[in-house]
């Protein structure tokens, strides 16, 4: 699929035009027909199950992991299509997981930031309740995390008894089994849970973390082959249950009747994997078994590969297309099997913006060859501190690492004070992405295309993610954030990328642009502004008396960039004057990117600790989001007054 317009794309306005409302009433009159022409004819159609694992790349024998403990799942794979290119959305659960069930981008929606609720917009429904609609019976067993409140009469069934046994006799059923095992948390459990969760394996399938093979970007200590080795067994726990689900279907006599498929929500929940954007962040196991009685629907026999790109984009098109249900327009993905299916993709798209406490704001566009990372915060480290992610004992080692020096090579890049602002991967002989082609003068032509690629995907997408988290929230009314994308008023995407580029470049040069952008109506624009000024350091000393203006403007988002810019400049009481205002504000994302701004700055904000105990939220609006307010409220004060790494385990 090449950059042009998706082809069930329709613009999505506060008040919905005269020809997209018109485009909506046609499809609501398309699909009735064809839903009544469906259950007129009896048509038989095939049951879909969807088993989902948590947290892992394709760490299975039949993708050639010669560690990985599998069996079930590999005598899976050797009665269906194995696919070798499919990706999440991101690095994270639950905008990934928006992605599924909607086919909708979520920074198209607006549910791209982690752990947030936003509302849909009246013209977007699940697509279980399309299924519903057409006559099947939908169940989830029982993970949600879409990021909004499921509309009433997407499941018949969303809870941990959620099972195709309580339809309807002879109903066809669309039913989800999401497994926990393989979970990030899973990891780090203590040792009883943890030999709970695996009590099932023979001594046989215990793992040996010395016979593993450590990432490259990962230091080779002995925390580090623990967890790892911990994961596998994980993913064998995780094989086992599998292996109850197949078992229950071919007992109720469904199995001939079923497409099943097995895939995980994201990359490994290891450090410097799972929460970011690179290659194995994104890959996952994708598994599809088509019975005799559906093979005509396969792409390829039994036992045989399709290296097809696959985007989680796609997965809701493509349930639909195999139950001969018509697409809404809402769908920005292209069904990859049935009788919908498009040709193959060119190209995945996706992003990552705030995860868990953390801000950045990234894009990426991938082709069978090369992946290019747009970061368009650069003056931020790949390694900024999460507390989620730090429980780990790999991550603290890691860090342990970082501080006493002894990082050399591609495991010392995630703790780098900055990051490139392009990157260009060769994936096929650089999975790991470890060797950054970006300013390669043999790939010039890939980084254009690509980098050309990607902002026409945020272009087509609507992209929200280049407008401050508080600013989209403030646009957006209660409303669906969705209803702004494409509003130049609300979301002026062409003029913020403009910003963003010069905010990226870090060039001296652009630094008399940058202050005229200060003045700009706009305050998303004008936090691109500072923001370019923050990253260009001391550098942007001949901008100190409009920064010093800025911390007065009326976006909090401006005023908290413009005082980490002064604090670089040495301007450090101005600073922390200006964030300990904003720690005060009765805003949830006000507060959390103001605390974003007190670590950030460390030790020297260690005037501002008071400040943060008392900056939790009482009866937030967003309490998801207000989480993670809480969350740095407890340990920020501890890093900054001792400025250690050693006792995360707590939080």
């Amino acid at each position: 699929m090449t950059a042009k317009a998706y082809p069930n794309r329709i613009d999505f306005l506060g008040v919905l035009g005269i020809e997209s409302t018109m485009r909506y009433l046609l499809y609501a009159v398309q699909f009735f027909v064809a839903i009544s022409s469906i259950l007129n004819a009896e048509q038989d159609r095939p049951n879909i199950l969807w088993i989902t694992c948590e947290d892992s790349n394709p760490h299975l024998g039949s993708y050639g992991d010669t560690y990985a403990v599998t069996p079930v799942l590999d005598q899976f794979a050797t009665e269906s299509v194995r696919y070798t290119q499919a990706f999440a959305y991101t690095g994270a659960c639950s905008p990934s997981r928006s992605c599924l069930i909607t086919g909708i981008y979520p920074l198209t929606l607006g549910t791209h930031q982690m752990r947030t609720t936003m509302p849909l917009p009246p013209t977007v429904r699940c697509f279980p309740t399309l299924l519903r609609e057409a006559g099947y019976y939908t169940s989830n067993n029982y993970k949600e995390d879409y990021q909004f409140v499921v509309p009433s009469g997407t499941w018949d069934d969303s809870s941990d008894q959620a099972h195709w046994r309580n339809r309807a006799p002879n109903q066809p059923f669309f039913s989800v089994f999401n497994l926990k095992v393989t979970h990030q948390s899973r990891i780090f459990a203590d040792t009883a849970s943890y030999l709970e969760n695996t009590r099932r394996l023979t001594p046989e399938q215990r793992r040996d973390p010395s016979q593993l093979t450590i990432p490259p970007i990962h230091p080779d200590t002995p925390e580090f082959r623990r967890d790892w080795a911990r994961h596998y067994e994980n993913v064998t726990a995780m094989d086992y249950q599998v292996g109850d689900i197949l078992a229950e279907l071919k007992a109720d006599g469904l199995a001939d009747d079923t497409i099943v498929f097995f895939f995980s929500d994201h990359g490994t929940g290891m450090p410097g994997i799972k929460m970011w954007a690179w290659g194995p962040s994104l890959r996952v196991p994708l598994i599809i078994r088509f019975p005799p009685k559906w093979r005509h629907l396969a792409p390829a026999a039994p036992g045989e590969s399709d290296d097809r790109l696959v985007s989680f984009v796609d997965f809701a098109p493509t349930v639909l297309s195999l139950a001969g249900i018509p697409q809404p327009p809402q769908f920005q993905g292209y069904a990859f099997l049935g009788s919908d299916a498009a040709p193959p993709r060119e190209f995945i798209f996706g992003g990552k913006d705030r995860q868990s406490e953390i801000t950045d704001t990234i894009r990426y566009v991938r082709d069978h060859r090369f992946q290019y990372i747009r970061n368009f915060r650069p003056h931020l480290p790949h390694g900024q501190f999460m507390s989620y992610n730090w429980r780990m004992s790999s991550m603290q080692s890691w860090d342990r690492h970082h501080q006493e020096g002894k990082l050399s090579g591609p495991p010392a890049r995630f703790f780098d004070s900055e990051k490139e602002t392009e990157e260009l991967y060769d994936v096929t002989n650089d999975p790991w992405q470890v060797y950054n082609l970006a300013t390669n003068p043999r790939y010039k032509s890939n980084l254009k295309r690509l980098r050309t690629e990607l902002r026409n995907q945020m272009v087509l997408a609507n992209d929200l993610g280049l407008l401050p988290e508080n600013e989209l929230h403030r646009r957006s009314q209660n409303q669906s954030p969705m209803l702004i994308g494409n509003d130049p008023r609300l979301n002026p995407l062409y003029r913020l990328m403009l910003a963003a580029d010069l905010a990226n470049a870090r060039d001296p040069a652009n630094l008399d642009e940058l202050v005229s952008l200060l003045s700009d109506k706009d305050a998303a624009i004008r936090w691109w502004a500072a923001t370019g000024l923050l990253s260009l350091g001391a550098t942007a000393l001949p901008a100190r008396d409009e920064l010093l203006a800025a911390t007065r403007d009326t976006s909090s988002d401006v005023q908290l960039a413009a005082a980490e810019a002064l604090a670089r400049m040495g301007e450090t009481d101005t600073a922390l004057a200006t964030i300990r205002e904003l720690l005060k504000v009765d805003n949830v994302f006000t507060r959390l990117a103001a605390l974003n701004s007190v670590e950030r700055l460390g030790p020297a904000a260690v005037s501002l600790v008071t400040d943060v105990q008392r900056a939790g939220i009482s009866n937030p609006t967003q309490k998801d989001t207000a989480i993670y307010v809480e969350r740095m409220v407890r340990y920020l004060p501890e890093r900054i007054l001792n400025n250690t790494h050693e006792k995360y385990g707590r939080f």
